[in-house]
């Protein structure tokens, strides 16, 4: 088994640590309601979610993903955490220069990432794409489509798999903060959305097939401020 696949029937993804976070949530409140506990006492903590959150974004991508989306939350959190605890009083804004740092990271892992690919065989069973501060348009003639990963941070990614096949199921991957994934399918494939939103949506727009049909595209991750999109 390779290390760095997940146990059969378990997925460390965003989507299970945010599903967690809800239910942690729901008990602490009881137990405040119950005088057993006080819930500011705990909920105070909250950045502690945005790092947990990221570490599985990134855990998610650690075979070929970019680290950016899960990089940034991890940040993000360890950073309003550490200041929520008094151990530093710096303001977060005096980093924004770090945004660069990102952008910049991205860049070269994509540049690195497109030249290795070139140089090796590709099939384009699978689709990946980051846009950052940009948008990324993708497209596949794929006779046997597998899935793919897809980040937008800041930017826009349009994919259009209208060309494609799948024989049996495919999964992609999505992530977006503040910005935006759009995915067109055929109308013979049906779509099954395992997106959670986190002040953003989700939205399937796909007709149904006429007939029953084994072409299955699961569509699963995360959305932050941003939104995902499904159509034929």
């Amino acid at each position: 088994m390779d290390p760095r696949t997940d146990p059969p029937g378990f997925r460390l993804t965003p989507h299970l640590i945010f599903g967690l976070v809800i239910i942690l949530v729901g008990v602490v409140f009881t137990l405040d309601n119950l005088n057993i506990a006080h819930a500011e006492d705990y909920l105070r903590y909250w950045p502690a979610a945005l790092i947990a959150i990221g570490l599985a974004k990134l855990w998610q991508d650690r075979k070929d993903g970019p680290p950016l989306g899960g990089g940034i939350l991890t940040l993000i959190g360890s950073w309003l955490l550490v200041d929520l605890l008094g151990y530093v009083d710096v303001s977060l804004i005096d980093f924004w220069p770090l945004l660069l740092v990102f952008v910049g990271s991205v860049i070269v892992w994509q540049g690195y990432r497109g030249r290795r690919q070139r140089l090796g065989a590709s099939d384009n069973d699978t689709i990946n794409a980051v846009a950052v501060l940009s948008g990324v348009n993708r497209g596949s003639n794929s006779t046997s489509f597998k899935g793919g990963e897809l980040t937008a941070f800041m930017g826009g990614c349009e994919v259009d798999l209208r060309n494609a096949a799948i024989n049996g199921d495919a999964v992609i991957d999505v992530f977006a903060m503040w910005g935006g994934i759009e995915i067109r399918v055929p109308e013979s494939w049906t779509v099954i959305g395992k997106v959670t939103p986190l002040m953003g949506g989700f939205e399937d727009h796909t007709r149904p097939p006429q007939a029953a049909t084994a072409h299955r595209l699961t569509v699963r991750g995360m959305v932050v401020m941003g939104g995902v999109e499904i159509k034929n």
